[in-house]
């Protein structure tokens, strides 16, 4: 496990041109002299491992990068296991796009680097990453990735509006999902389920009334259901927001969600605390 520390911050850069990666590391050397670039990686399964393997602060990502995109690479990493009291790297982008990508960037409050990188424009965006490290460290380590103008979006929420922002059409997001009954199939109504549990091969799915168990994981399941109505809370778990009933500490002050009409109390990680920070 590894905890931010903003005065000896580590990152990682992932980008395909080799140049590139020598520019912003030479760049990033004159504007953040005390980050540390512990990895450097050429494509996205790169990337996910560097994060995996060394736990940096920060992670530039290029947008376009064989196999995996920066947002694709993003959207994995954001599902890594980390640990409890671990967090996820802050992610910028590394984008060559035009002045509509970069409005869908702003838009979404991710951080972006407009190849090729300029000392005063990165100068910008290591100042604001600097700031949310430090808030990090005050806040105990409670802030998660991505944190930015609006603190109830989480990761994966701020991952699939740029998507869609970027490819320039709304997501479409299931109405149903499939779940096996014996020899049957039945068809359960997205807006009837309370949360999902993962486990290693099925996800629990639970109505008010019945549970029924697929074989869609969870890292799925965020990708095909309205992030704006279904939150990921955990690693393994997702909320129906409507489902709510409300938000408690246990006694070692982590954060529980109690689900209207259920005795289940669903584990909040770290990472997503910041979701009820208003708490």
């Amino acid at each position: 496990m590894r905890l931010t520390t903003a005065s000896h911050p580590r990152a990682v850069i992932a980008d395909d041109e080799r140049l590139m990666r020598d520019q912003l590391r030479a760049r990033l050397a004159q504007v953040w002299p005390n980050l540390e670039i512990v990895a450097e990686a050429k494509n996205g399964i790169e990337a996910i491992e560097a994060v995996r393997t060394h736990l940096p602060d920060v992670i530039f990502l290029d947008i376009r990068m064989p196999g995996l995109t920066g947002v694709e690479a993003a959207k994995e990493i954001a599902q890594l296991d980390v640990g409890e009291d671990a967090l996820l790297p802050e992610m910028v982008f590394i984008t060559a796009y035009d002045q509509y990508a970069l409005d869908a960037f702003e838009q979404g409050a991710v951080d972006y680097v407009l190849k090729p990188a300029e000392a005063e424009r990165l100068r910008v965006t290591t100042e604001r990453l600097q700031k949310r490290l430090m808030q990090r460290a005050s806040d105990g380590a409670e802030v998660v990735a991505l944190a930015a103008t609006n603190p109830t979006r989480s990761v994966q929420q701020r991952l699939h509006a740029l998507s869609a922002q970027i490819k320039g059409q709304p997501t479409p997001y299931l109405s149903w999902l499939q779940a096996s009954v014996g020899q049957s199939i039945q068809m359960v109504a997205v807006d009837e389920v309370l949360f999902c549990v993962s486990d290693e091969k099925y996800t629990r799915v639970q109505t008010l009334k019945q549970e029924f168990l697929i074989r869609k994981p969870i890292k799925e399941l965020v990708e095909a259901l309205d992030p704006q109505v279904f939150w990921q809370i955990h690693r393994s778990t997702l909320v129906n927001v409507n489902a709510i009933a409300s938000v408690q500490r246990d006694a070692r002050g982590r954060q529980e969600v109690w689900v209207k009409g259920r005795s289940e109390r669903l584990a909040v990680s770290r990472s997503a605390s910041q979701l009820f920070r208003s708490m």
